[in-house]
């Protein structure tokens, strides 16, 4: 499901959500191989999302009203381009703001300290 150099598949599963509600947000409309690729770039490859994740994480929150699709013609190709709706919008920022949380507690809970760079 998930290639990933430097965590575990199960850290991802649940983020990737987030991670493409996040990517729409900050770079408008994107389709399916540019997230895979912007995901690689910001993470520097220690994230890189297969195919076979992304598809039916985009399909999902497009079913539930978060994305929208445009479907843009090249010579015979069509690429469907994912854009957030209001909805995802707000779906974002309650999944940002929750993940955001649940790292301080997990901070909390596993007794590191950030700041003083103690793990």
């Amino acid at each position: 499901m998930y290639i990933c150099v430097m965590y575990s598949s199960e850290l991802i599963k649940g983020t990737l959500k987030t991670i493409v509600l996040n990517l729409l947000k900050d770079h408008g409309k994107m389709y399916g191989y540019e997230i895979t690729q912007k995901v690689k770039d910001l993470t520097q490859d220690k994230i890189q999302i297969t195919e076979g994740a992304l598809y039916p994480t985009l399909h999902a929150l497009e079913e539930h009203g978060d994305l929208t699709v445009e479907k843009v013609y090249i010579g015979r190709r069509v690429r469907k381009y994912y854009l957030l709706t209001d909805q995802g919008m707000e779906t974002r920022s309650e999944r940002v703001n929750e993940l955001a949380d649940f790292m301080k507690t997990m901070r909390f809970l596993l007794d590191l300290d950030v700041a003083k760079g103690h793990v």
